[in-house]
């Protein structure tokens, strides 16, 4: 009756509801269309105040059609009408994109007023150009309680109703259930019997004692748990409690029956947690129903999961304090560390030598094993045992000198008894028990099946000695230790072959040239916590070019470890190969940029581990003899120029991309150097960190070289070092300072050669007056025909105005210019042929030759070896011997 009268009461409410939306949506409908297309909206629409037609309008519809708001506006949903005056002009907050379209919408929301359903229509216009479109909506809207106060209404009847035959039904369902009770006291025979033999099951099978004792004293129930708990007879019902035997506390406390809750009472060798509660509560018989519950054994337990939970907290901290550098000998000291504070008193760890130098250590056989202690956490003075740095010979004969052959973990649970153990060093051993040092564990470190050395813990403060599970536990301590050990070991493997590599690669000394004075600083990246950092990519060069001039270059590859390192010497051969071609800054850069491009497309672009995109480069030339320099970079930090006053300046180099991106192309920046000046190259790892940012960085490395602006290119380098190198490096270092130079003006001889031939012969003349000048006669009659093969193809073959420059260096220099593009093949003529042997000939008397290419044409030069004696008469004659 109940679920009847709820579901007819549910859904005459659910009717009424919906047969409010329904009226609300008609009327709502009705009222805007109605509203839409009454006469005089279109012109109102299309007046220049529609709020001032419309409102009274609207305002007056929406009373007389008692709907709760009229809103007329603009197709863009800003209001015309509102029955609240201060809405007009704002937003519609509905949908319109339908009615926008020419259809209805209605939708139901709830809006300040409640909830409610709100339609809006279209305005169509009649005539004019917009004839059949859009002008305006109209929305008219109205609550839900107001078309639904008429069924709301006859709510009270029909509650009244229900409540009546409620409350009827509950009056014959009590009366008949009070008079099958009074007859039958709720159950039949056979129920009765059921329910008396499961509670009797239930009330022996559980663990639990349970005694009811009666108001006067005796026993009533016992189960058999609480007989064997208190040791019980199984004839106890209906005796005297104080006559069963108990001990005074428990009888008095059974007898009693107070309220207990887990109350603990000794009952023999048991500890037992008694409650008790009254059973004449709620009007039942009077007495009291005890429950015994045995703790003894559940103490045990929680004891051994205490000791279990603080042994595998003990596991976890040790994963998260140990093996938090890639550092072999930080991680022993950690282990030692964590062992003697959290599991020992006193820890010492040794590994075999090869472990230190990163190499994997050979498999110990039956001689003696020697490992040396890296280290000691515990230990008091002249406790015996060896000190940290000690080489140890480890004897087969003793338990832990076999372990380290086969693996396997020894107890010397009291060392005292000197069961073998003493083997090793008799001596130590006696002091080491004069110190009260009574036990301990040695556990080989052991990964991936190679053992790398021993960790042995030592007790001496704490009387009890090791047992088999701490055994179990050190083991486990030291398993992951070594896996630590073990990464640090192949970390330092890996480290050191790719120093060795990267030393291979970089230059080991500087070429010998006379157009600067070049120091150079190369630091590689220390690795942090985690093992971040290491040897990188970073590389510099100098390279000797024609023409007395020079190359400074300085890159960085992006990354660490081998890959980096054998990239960069990748990227170093390419330079220089490219720097051979005597090209400018920017068209090395672009055929080092077009190089690392199909590098990276030909070994693909998914295999991350042979990409070098990221490579940076600074390619810079200088000229002793003009003292111009020119510089091109590609994503690579812009140098710094100090100039001989003091004054330092980042060199502004229009920057481009990065090698490898492609597609740009680079922009050189070029200037003329006073004699003395420091062209500072470097790598960013120098003047940004995890502290510094890169402005930060310059602006410090430009204040330590502008101090003392007469420092020699050496001092400048410890100098820069000094002021930005961090504690520990993250990234490499490469720092080039080259001091420039200009020759003496007497070293350089040039001459405008005009284009006839009869001119030849004054070149000739000249040059060999400069030659004997220069005191280099016996290079003069080489010289001249050089001169005269190159002027004469450059009278012949190419266009005006010609040049002829002559540099006394290290070797004699002959340089002649041109506005040609074009550049001489050297070819083997044959024996009928009457011409083409005459760069054949240039290229048998001079030691070098070669073209280079300029903004204004080329320039043919070549290097004639000078002998012992004009190389020493050419460094007399310069400021630096």
């Amino acid at each position: 009756m109940v679920l009847l009268v709820a579901a007819a009461i549910a859904a005459l409410v659910l009717q009424s509801r919906a047969d409010g939306d329904r009226e609300a949506r008609n009327r709502s409908v009705a009222v805007a269309e109605a509203f839409a297309n009454a006469p005089g909206i279109e012109a109102a629409l299309k007046s220049a105040h529609p709020t001032t037609v419309l409102q009274p309008r609207a305002e007056a519809a929406r009373k007389r059609s008692e709907v709760d708001f009229i809103v007329v506006m603009n197709t863009q949903g800003i209001r015309y009408t509102h029955p609240i005056a201060n809405r007009i002009g704002k937003k519609f907050v509905g949908t319109l994109q339908p009615a926008l379209a020419g259809g209805v919408v209605t939708e139901k929301i709830t809006g300040t007023i409640g909830p409610l359903v709100q339609a809006v229509v279209p305005v169509f216009s009649h005539s004019g150009p917009d004839k059949g479109k859009v002008i305006g909506l109209v929305s008219a809207g109205i609550t839900v309680n107001r078309v639904s106060g008429v069924v709301d209404d006859q709510f009270p009847l029909l509650f009244g109703a229900a409540a009546g035959v409620l409350a009827l039904t509950t009056g014959g369902t009590a009366l008949v259930s009070r008079r099958l009770r009074r007859q039958t006291h709720g159950l039949g025979p056979a129920e009765m019997t059921r329910m008396y033999e499961h509670h009797d099951a239930v009330l022996h099978a559980v663990r639990e004692g349970v005694i009811i004792v009666g108001g006067d004293g005796c026993l009533l129930l016992a189960n058999d748990e609480a007989r064997r708990l208190l040791g019980l007879s199984p004839d106890v019902e209906g005796r005297q409690v104080a006559d069963l035997g108990l001990d005074p506390a428990t009888a008095h406390l059974l007898a009693s029956g107070r309220v207990v809750t887990d109350e603990v009472h000794p009952v023999g060798d048991r500890l037992l947690a008694v409650n008790q509660r009254s059973t004449d509560q709620a009007g039942g018989p009077p007495g009291s129903v005890t429950t015994l519950r045995d703790t003894t054994e559940l103490r045990a337990l929680t004891g051994r999961a205490d000791v279990a939970r603080g042994r595998l907290k003990l596991l976890y901290d040790a994963g998260t304090e140990i093996g938090t550098t890639l550092d072999v000998v930080h991680t022993c000291e950690e282990l030692a560390q964590f062992g003697a504070t959290r599991f020992a008193d006193i820890v010492t760890v040794d590994l075999a030598e090869d472990v230190l130098i990163g190499e994997e250590p050979t498999s110990p056989g039956g001689a003696t094993v020697e490992m040396r202690r890296i280290a000691s956490r515990g230990a008091p003075p002249d406790s015996g045992l060896y000190p940290v740095g000690r080489l140890i010979r480890f004897e087969p004969a003793t338990a832990l000198g076999a372990g380290l052959t086969t693996g396997k973990a020894a107890l010397e649970a009291d060392l005292s008894a000197f069961a073998g153990w003493h083997l090793q060093s008799p001596e130590r051993a006696r002091k080491i028990v004069q110190h009260g040092i009574h036990s301990r564990i040695s556990v080989p470190l052991r990964a991936r099946g190679v053992i790398l050395g021993v960790a042995i813990f030592w007790r001496s403060n704490e009387p009890e000695p090791f047992e088999e599970e701490d055994l179990s536990v050190a083991e486990e301590l030291v398993a992951r230790a070594a896996v630590s050990i073990d990464n640090a070991r192949r970390y330092t493997r890996e480290h050191t072959m790719a120093v060795t590599l990267q030393r291979s690669l970089l230059p080991r000394a500087l070429p010998e040239q006379n157009a600067v004075e070049a120091a150079y600083r190369y630091l590689p990246a220390q690795a942090g916590r985690g093992g971040l950092g290491g040897v990188g990519g970073d590389w510099f060069d100098i390279i000797p070019l024609p023409g007395a001039r020079v190359a400074l270059v300085v890159g960085d590859v992006v990354g660490h470890g081998l890959h980096a390192a054998a990239t960069m010497g990748r990227l170093r051969t390419a330079v220089h190969n490219f720097a051979n071609l005597d090209l400018p800054p920017d068209e090395i850069l672009w055929h080092l940029d077009e190089l690392v491009t199909r590098i990276d497309q030909d070994e693909g672009a998914e295999e991350a581990e042979g990409s070098i995109t990221g490579a940076t480069c600074l390619y810079a030339i200088y000229d002793p003899a003009s003292g111009h320099c020119t510089m091109a970079r590609a994503g690579h930090v812009q140098p710094v120029l100090l100039r001989p006053d003091g004054t330092a300046e980042v060199a502004d180099v229009p920057g481009g991309p990065p090698l490898g991106l492609g597609g740009l192309p680079f922009e050189t920046w070029q200037r003329q150097l006073p004699e003395e000046s420091r062209l500072v190259l470097f790598t960013d790892g120098l003047v940004e960190d995890r502290n510094r940012d890169l402005d930060e960085g310059m602006a410090l490395l430009s204040r330590t070289l502008a101090d003392h602006p007469g420092r020699t290119p050496d001092e400048t380098c410890e100098a820069a070092l000094g002021a930005l190198l961090p504690d520990r490096p993250s990234d490499d270092i490469a720092l080039l300072v080259a001091r420039t130079r200009v020759l003496d003006t007497a070293h350089v001889a040039d001459w405008d050669v005009p284009p006839d031939p009869s001119a030849v012969g004054q070149i000739r003349a000249a040059a060999v007056r400069k030659l004997i000048e220069w005191g280099l006669a016996e290079e003069a009659f080489t010289a001249e025909l050089i001169l005269s093969e190159l002027v004469t193809n450059s009278i012949r073959y190419a266009a005006g105005p010609i040049r002829v420059r002559l540099i006394r260096d290290t070797s004699l220099i002959c340089e002649v210019s041109d506005r040609s593009s074009t550049s001489p093949h050297l070819r083997q003529a044959a024996t009928t042929d009457e011409g083409g042997r005459g760069l054949f000939l240039v290229a048998q008397l001079a030691e070098r030759w070669g073209t280079r290419y300029t903004t204004s044409g080329k320039v043919i030069w070549t290097e004639q070896a000078l002998t012992g004696l004009d190389v020493v008469a050419v460094e007399a004659d310069g400021e630096d011997p």
